[in-house]
């Protein structure tokens, strides 16, 4: 809980300086912040093209180079060790000047580490290979020298870019909104305006083939909606009154009229490109760890790189130029560029996956989290259920109604109420019978002339009351699942019953199945009864549930289940479950919208599916294989090349060459570059 509540003051921190404004523009921060890096980008691939060519020259001028691609006697001439001293120089202070820089300010704060071992390695080659040129003895480390500096360019380079993808990706979205917005006035009028202009509550029109302008809720018309840029489904979505709609998604078919619901930094879209770039910002724990890894690996390089020149020099019979050898072979391999890109490169590949998958990394210390968890905890309506109060069962008593005639009858039935059973029992139907008559009966149901007969629906209830004959087992059975039963009766005689409530999502019980294969145990909490509680847990297979607990007490169940030594995940629709998931060790919100709980969840799955709690699950694990794995790429092949680059195995005849350890450390980098690509959910 420490590192989560530490991981969420950081945000609140950067979000201090990191307002938007009323239309959801950058602040000057943000985009200040944005800016430096796009320029970081481009200075970094300016260095790393200028180097790359001088070092052609460099390479083709190198005494080893040249032996081995056999034209050593071809371009061999006097002043060759001038000529590459001074491609090199260009290089070294030219392409280097980061690491240089880096290095005076890791000393500065007194925190050496990366850019302090890059700096030591290079400066180190550059001034023995000079003194080696202008002494006229060779051409030293020079190519070692340019190809390093060449790496490391080339390494930054792509991580920047890399981290900067996701977000850029998501940025992009805001080029989806259209220009202007049709807004329809009180008296039906329609006037063009600017998006600035809109105002929560105005009316918009939407015509066939248009971009939605702002978040809304459909107040007229029937269409279907492509939100896959925003939501990660690739289907159309079908879209009719009261429906909830995303500003960026573009409308098809049909004209649509929307109240809108959220304008500027409250937009679904606004919330999505924050969440990203506080993802990208926030803390990894696994960072930390490379952190530390490169200040210990550079103090030992430089420990064994001061103790490999003395042991050579004063304690052996080889000369100076083979200590100072053997000292740059120790330092070169020891470069940590593979461990600078080991978890940013991850983490970015990660945060991409995530958010074109519909998942978005608030708190990335949670996500890490995620990997430990042993409990899921979920919110019952809504995340386990459809959240909608719809029909669950028809069953006939009569062979000549079928369940679509039953339906029919009911419909017209509940044509004239706005009950919710008459509004579950419309949905379910797109067909119904005309209704003559028709008259309330207060608290027990409706009746009226339906397709020239006598028709009523009404509650078991007022059935016994009647002392209406009915299957009473049948409709018992659908009470012990928590349903609200109705009857069809039809010139007074019990036609069929039909049950109300709020459905078992479809992939509900697969994503508990999968859960429990990964020994997490599923819990669930609800302020629904018992006996429907207890229904929903049987059906899905769940290890225990709470029910009747009201959403300020839903913390302390948390609460109660970390006491146990669970480590909990809290899965919720981010409103009202908002302290519980607070409380947890990480916060989901499912099906997040544009009611994203941005101020308390960790992580914000957009599509209604338990399902995805499985799949981010998954893949905050593979994350973490693929961070420790990295890791080891880029500091474990030190265990065996720091000792043959220090000439331990001289005596064997084994010694690790420059040449060598240069290619090892840039094999490292490969590695973990590629390693890191190979990341999937």
């Amino acid at each position: 809980m420490t590192d989560k509540k530490e991981n969420q003051d950081g945000h609140d921190e950067h979000s201090a300086h990191k307002k938007r404004d009323e239309h959801g523009e950058h602040s000057n921060g943000g985009h200040n912040q944005q800016s430096h890096h796009r320029m970081m980008i481009k200075d970094f691939k300016k260095r790393f093209w200028v180097s790359l060519i001088l070092t052609i020259p460099v390479l083709l001028l190198s005494t080893m180079i040249q032996t081995l691609l056999g034209i050593r006697d071809t371009l061999q001439f006097n002043q060759e060790d001038y000529l590459i001293f001074a491609f090199s120089s260009i290089i070294y202070f030219y392409g280097g000047l980061p690491f240089l820089k880096g290095i005076y300010s890791e000393l500065k704060k007194r925190q050496p580490g990366m850019m302090t071992l890059i700096a030591v390695a290079i400066t180190v080659s550059y001034v023995y290979s000079s003194y080696i040129a202008l002494a006229d003895s060779g051409n030293g480390f020079f190519w070692e020298l340019a190809t390093l500096i060449d790496i490391m360019l080339l390494g930054h380079w792509i991580e920047m870019r890399s981290i900067l993808s996701a977000s850029k990706a998501l940025e992009e979205l805001a080029k989806l909104l259209p220009n202007i917005a049709h807004r329809v006035s009180e008296n039906g009028d329609i006037t063009d305006v600017e998006l600035t202009e809109i105002n929560v509550n105005d009316k918009i029109l939407i015509k066939p083939g248009e971009k939605i302008p702002s978040d809304g809720e459909v107040i007229e018309g029937n269409s279907s909606v492509n939100e896959s840029m925003l939501t990660g489904e690739s289907r159309p979505v079908s879209k009719k009154k009261g429906d909830k709609i995303i500003a960026g998604s573009i409308n098809s078919e049909g004209s649509l009229t929307i109240e809108v619901k959220q304008v500027g930094n409250d937009t679904f879209l606004s919330k999505v490109i924050d969440l990203v770039n506080k993802a990208q910002e926030s803390k990894s724990k696994t960072q930390n760890l490379a952190n530390k890894a490169a200040l210990i690996l550079t103090i030992i390089a430089i420990f064994s790189g001061v103790i490999t020149f003395f042991i050579w020099e004063f304690f052996t019979t080889q000369n100076f130029a083979f200590a100072i050898e053997r000292t740059v072979t120790v330092m070169v391999i020891t470069c940590p560029h593979a461990l600078g890109l080991a978890v940013p490169l991850v983490v970015a590949v990660s945060t991409g996956i995530a958010a074109k998958n519909g998942f978005l990394i608030r708190n990335r210390t949670a996500f890490e989290n995620a990997r430990n968890i042993t409990a899921v905890v979920f919110d019952k309506t809504g995340t386990l259920t459809e959240g909608k109060f719809g029909v669950t069962d028809v069953i006939s008593f009569e062979d000549d109604y079928d369940r679509n005639e039953i339906l029919k009858y009911a419909a017209a039935l509940e044509s004239n109420s706005q009950h919710p059973i008459a509004s579950g029992i419309k949905d379910a139907t797109e067909d119904s019978y005309k209704i003559q008559d028709f008259e309330s009966i207060t608290g027990k149901g409706v009746k009226g002339n339906v397709n020239g007969k006598s028709a009523l629906i009404i509650s078991p209830n007022y059935a016994n009351e009647m002392n209406l004959s009915y299957n009473k087992n049948i409709v018992g059975e659908l009470q012990k699942k928590g349903y609200t039963s109705v009857l069809l009766v039809i010139e007074d005689k019990a036609i069929g019953v039909i049950s109300l409530g709020d459905k078992i999502r479809e992939d509900s019980k697969s994503a508990i199945d999968q859960l429990h294969k990964m020994d997490i145990k599923c819990v669930m909490i609800t302020g629904d009864n018992k006996k429907t509680a207890e229904f929903v847990s049987k059906e899905l297979g769940l290890d225990e549930y709470f029910a009747e607990v009201m959403p300020e007490a839903k913390s302390s169940k948390i609460k109660e289940l970390q006491d146990r030594g669970l480590i909990t995940a809290m899965i919720g629709d981010g409103v009202n479950d908002a302290p519980a998931l607070a409380q947890a060790d990480v916060g989901i919100a499912i099906g997040a919208g544009s009611d994203v709980a941005i101020e308390t969840a960790d992580i914000i799955l957009i599509k209604n599916k338990p399902q995805d709690v499985v799949s981010i699950i998954s893949m905050a694990k593979s994350t973490y294989k693929k961070m420790v794995q990295n890791l080891w790429w880029a500091t474990g092949y030190n265990v065996i090349a720091i000792p043959l680059a220090a000439g331990v195995l001289f005596s064997y005849g084994i010694l690790l060459s420059p040449a060598l350890g240069a290619g090892l450390m840039t094999l490292s980098t490969i590695i973990v570059a590629i390693n890191a690509k190979l990341l999937k959910i």
